[in-house]
């Protein structure tokens, strides 16, 4: 059996090899289940050209095919860094059970990573955030929320 140091070493192993065998960002993340890695992932925002490519939610991608379940309850996380907001969100989505980081968000700061902007959108009202938004046929979109709600198979968090 693993243990959480072993697991915590093979994230930052695979940050430290993609960053350089492929130029990916050092964040590498795996997720074990049982004593066993089910998913691993790296950074690859500017290799895939997606922001959502963080090494917490490629993992989480990865767990969730190997597993064939979104549901990642009693499942583990170690990444080399403390997550983002948006990181953390799809954890919580995925239902993972427990988190272990390496750096943290003050680490990235220290070397010119500054995520502050990020946390204050996300923890701002949707009026007060820097990116402008508008509500649009919100009655219309409501009426398909309100089919689901009804509809014999609901569950808000399926």
């Amino acid at each position: 059996m693993s243990t959480p140091e072993a697991f915590m070493r093979r994230a930052i192993e695979i940050s430290r090899e993609k960053m350089r065998s492929d130029g990916s960002a050092p964040f590498g993340c795996v997720i074990v289940k049982d004593g066993v890695i089910v998913g691993e992932g790296v950074n690859n925002v500017v290799n895939n050209h997606d922001a959502t490519s963080h090494g917490e939610v490629e993992a989480i991608r990865d767990a969730g095919r190997r597993l064939k379940s979104w549901d990642l309850s009693g499942c583990e996380l170690y990444t080399t860094c403390e997550p983002c907001e948006m990181c953390v969100a799809s954890m919580f989505w995925a239902k993972i059970s427990r988190m272990y980081y390496a750096n943290t968000l003050k680490d990235c700061t220290e070397i010119g990573f500054d995520l502050e902007p990020l946390k204050q959108m996300v923890r701002s009202e949707v009026e007060q955030r820097t990116l402008p938004a508008e509500r649009l046929l919100a009655s219309e979109a409501r009426e398909v929320l309100d089919e689901w709600a009804a509809s014999p198979s609901f569950n808000a968090f399926q």
